[in-house]
């Protein structure tokens, strides 16, 4: 299963990331907000994405609206 990573803490993304991969996940994309979250789904265009809500610049929702209604 390919997973993108969205959080606005690298910790908690690398911590996350590692847990994944020990278990045979891969990861194919890390982004630190809603907006270059964007850019990295479209171009990973991963099976699974995990999200932050609350992210700045643009949140979690937010960005899986604009998802959504490309």
């Amino acid at each position: 299963m390919r997973i993108v990573l969205v959080d606005d803490q690298l910790l908690v993304r690398n911590g996350i990331a590692s847990l994944l991969r020990a278990r045979g996940y891969e990861v194919v994309g890390e982004a630190g907000d809603g907006q270059e979250a964007l850019g990295v789904i479209r171009r990973a265009r991963p099976d699974l994405v995990l999200m932050d809500l609350q992210m700045p610049v643009l949140d979690g929702l937010g960005a899986m609206r604009r998802l959504r209604s490309e």
